[in-house]
């Protein structure tokens, strides 16, 4: 299995498991949520950053999105 240097979102709790992370896989990034460790996407950078731009224009949760 791949060792990944997760680093925690700034917007997490620091003392839960109510945490987004992230880390940098080859070309690539993976995401997961801390509390479902072994449940893990990876994406493009391109990618990335559609979904977190789309995240931050308050769409995430949308109807009909």
């Amino acid at each position: 299995m791949t060792e990944y240097r997760w680093q925690k979102s700034s917007f997490s709790e620091h003392d839960g498991n109510n945490c987004v992370e992230i880390a940098v896989v080859g070309s690539g990034i993976a995401l997961r949520e801390s509390d479902e460790p072994g449940r893990v996407i990876q994406a493009e950078p391109v990618a990335f950053r559609a979904l977190t731009g789309w995240i931050k224009a308050g769409r995430w949760g949308a109807p009909g999105r």
